[in-house]
């Protein structure tokens, strides 16, 4: 006997629709977080001085950007700026020891002011901190 269609899907597994980037709030959680990130940085005289540009606009941009398309927001980053080559685009900047952790304080900082709940938190966390430590390039 073939079971009626209802008793065939009560065993189905519900699809997977959502991303980490809508399942955080989108486009608005990561413009906070940046915001907050940068907030930091424009008081802190050792990071400050790798943005050359006076304005920290468009720093917070092309944070914002890289973030929402790695997470799987829109892909306008990779539109505008091409591959993230991270390393290569922050080789130009002394990115030692010191460095790393004063990002990580404020981006610490910044993840913590978002209030995700505790898996969301640690997933973004663990990314940026795995970031953070692979963009040390002297010692």
């Amino acid at each position: 006997m073939t079971p009626a269609p209802a008793a065939a899907n009560a065993f189905k597994q519900p699809e997977y629709t959502e991303n980490f980037y809508n399942a955080v709030g989108g486009h608005e959680t990561f413009v906070k977080l940046v915001d907050a990130f940068y907030d930091g940085i424009a008081v802190d005289d050792v990071l400050r001085k790798m943005y050359p540009e006076e304005d920290l606009g468009p720093a917070k941009v092309r944070m914002r950007m890289f973030l929402e398309q790695y997470w799987g927001g829109p892909g306008t980053y990779s539109e505008q700026r091409g591959h993230p080559r991270l390393r290569m685009r922050h080789q130009p900047f002394k990115v030692d020891f010191d460095a790393r952790d004063r990002w990580l304080s404020h981006m610490r900082r910044a993840v913590d002011s978002l209030e995700l709940p505790p898996l969301h938190e640690q997933t973004l966390w663990d990314y940026l901190e795995r970031a953070a430590h692979s963009m040390v390039n002297s010692a």
